[in-house]
């Protein structure tokens, strides 16, 4: 029988490092592509680095797996904890602890039936934030100057809208061109429609009056982007009237219920948008005909009232005969009076001529000269008195002499001396009261018990900051401070320290027999120093 030493040598010997990377080949070689379904468990979200770990599990078995940052950004469906998905990869391991692990390239859920359950979860989880409520939807407006439509700029859907407004109505339409399907594509309808609002009404690109977010049909799958959290907020958040035509008639999507309106189809949307021109033109055509029937009928009855009223008023001659007769009746009235006017003028100017003689002329000139005299008799006096009043004047004025005015600033200097004077008393006692109060200070400074700590003594305070001032209100295993001139220290009273201030003693041990010192060379004997440490300070 071979010996198994000589066996074992003959076996191929590894490093931990070449079996563990050995394996690590191995498998990668034999799984290098792989589709597995599991159950989402300990997704938390991506780590710090951007990568993603979590554990793929059904009823027998788990897998560990691991999403790097760049293939998550790509990614469309995201992992959900939770959610049953198919996770396609290659198997690989990680030579440091000996397990191995999934790398993730590509991640869907598991059939329709999953999707529409995460669809089913993400419309409640928005319903209950209230994105849905009738109550923020808003009327759209009658005829829309612009219109803005985010879609692709490469299907049919751009093409039909454009079609059926030319029909209907032609509008003014901008374009921002989105993908509509695949990684990104949510992310860029958001944008578009946060960049909408974001125009200035009277900025050189005038801001959309009424927004369309049309898709033509497909799959669940498809039209995924339009049920991700934010393209369905950026539609619920939009200012400006939002009108979804994602998918044919039978598709929904979370935008639809987030959108003001829902069309069922693009062109759907496009009618919903504005009205048909031919039918407004036919419109105001009616009214416009109606308005003219109306006004002809109204001008008519007009005019049947007026020639009714003309027959029930009197002819103009009849009208005219009593205004005619007063007005003969005034003008031979005024003629009377202008004869008889001239007649009371002519008598009163013969009476004035009579009473305008050579003596009544002279007798006024007479007066009116003697009322002169009186008057420049008075002026005569009055000039006469003006320089008395000066004089009086200058002679009250004179009292302010040079004599005065000095007497008075002799006085007023002696008062500011004396003030001066005050001042000088008032810094003397404010010299002695500091003086005082500085002896004092130093007088207290000298009695507090801060000049004592600085000799060297101490002031022991028990918890509470009493003082503690006898060793028989020290307890043992107490904590105490003891206070020095430049600051405190705890401390710990020892265990017996009461047996030492004035307990009961405890009885003395003999001491042990001292071993008798060894002498030195010389035949001295030396003192063995004492063992280091600190007694009990008490």
């Amino acid at each position: 029988m071979p010996d198994r030493a000589d066996t074992a040598s003959n076996v191929t010997e590894y490093s931990v490092a070449e079996l563990s990377f050995s394996l690590k080949r191995t498998l990668e070689d034999t799984y290098e592509h792989v589709r597995v379904r599991g159950e989402v468990s300990g997704f938390r979200g991506p780590h710090a680095s951007g990568h993603c770990y979590f554990t793929l599990k059904d009823e027998s078995a788990s897998l560990d797996v691991v999403i790097w940052k760049s293939t998550f950004k790509r990614l469309k469906f995201k992992p959900e904890e939770g959610l049953e998905m198919v996770a396609t990869g290659k198997i690989t391991t990680y030579p440091r602890r000996s397990n191995y692990q999934l790398v993730v390239e590509s991640l869907e859920p598991a059939g329709a039936g999953a999707l529409m359950a995460l669809l089913e979860e993400r419309r409640k989880a928005l319903q209950a934030e209230g994105l849905f409520a009738e109550a923020r939807k808003r009327p759209l407006p009658y005829l829309p100057e612009v219109i803005g439509v985010v879609t692709s700029p490469t299907g049919a859907v751009i093409r039909d809208i454009l079609h059926r407004l030319r029909e209907r109505f032609p509008r003014h339409v901008l374009l921002w061109p989105v993908r509509v399907q695949g990684e990104g594509a949510a992310e860029e309808v958001a944008a578009a429609v946060r960049g909408f609002n974001a125009l200035d009404p009277g900025g050189p690109v005038k801001r959309p009056d009424l927004l369309i977010v049309a898709r033509g049909g497909g799959s669940i799958e498809d039209l995924w982007a339009f049920n991700e959290e934010v393209a369905v907020r950026a539609v619920a958040e939009s200012a400006i009237p939002v009108i979804s035509a994602v998918g044919h008639e039978t598709d929904w999507t979370l935008i639809d219920l987030a959108a003001d309106l829902r069309a069922p189809t693009p062109t759907g949307a496009a009618e919903r948008a504005v009205p048909v021109r031919a039918e407004l033109v036919a419109a105001v055509a009616d009214f416009a005909a109606r308005q003219s029937g109306a006004w002809t009928r109204l001008v008519g009855a007009l005019g049947r009232e007026l020639a009714g009223a003309a027959r029930a008023m009197p002819s103009l001659n009849e009208l005219l005969a009593l205004p005619r007769h007063r007005l003969d009746e005034a003008g031979g009235r005024l003629l009377r009076a202008l004869s008889q006017h001239r007649r009371f003028k002519a008598e009163a100017y013969l009476r004035l001529a009579g009473r305008l003689t050579g003596d009544s002329l002279k007798a006024d000139h007479r007066r009116r000269r003697e009322r002169l005299g009186e008057l420049s008799a008075r002026l005569a006096h009055a000039a006469s008195a003006a320089p008395i009043r000066a004089r009086r004047d200058l002679e009250r004025s004179a009292r302010l002499r040079p004599e005065t005015l000095t007497r008075m600033l002799r006085i007023e200097r002696e008062r500011l001396a004396a003030g001066a004077r005050h001042g000088e008393v008032f810094a003397r006692r404010m010299r002695e009261r500091s003086e005082r109060l500085g002896h004092a200070g130093r007088l207290l400074e000298t009695l507090s018990y801060k000049a004592v700590l600085s000799r060297g003594y101490a002031v022991v305070h028990d918890a509470a900051g009493t003082a503690v001032t006898s060793a028989a209100a020290v307890k043992a295993d107490a904590g105490y401070e003891v206070e020095f001139a430049d600051g405190r220290v705890p401390v710990v009273a020892a265990s017996g320290a009461g047996s030492r201030m004035g307990g009961t003693a405890a009885p003395a041990k003999e001491p042990a027999a001292k071993p008798k010192p060894k002498r030195s060379a010389g035949g001295e004997s030396r003192p063995k120093p004492s063992g280091g440490g600190q007694g009990s300070l008490f």
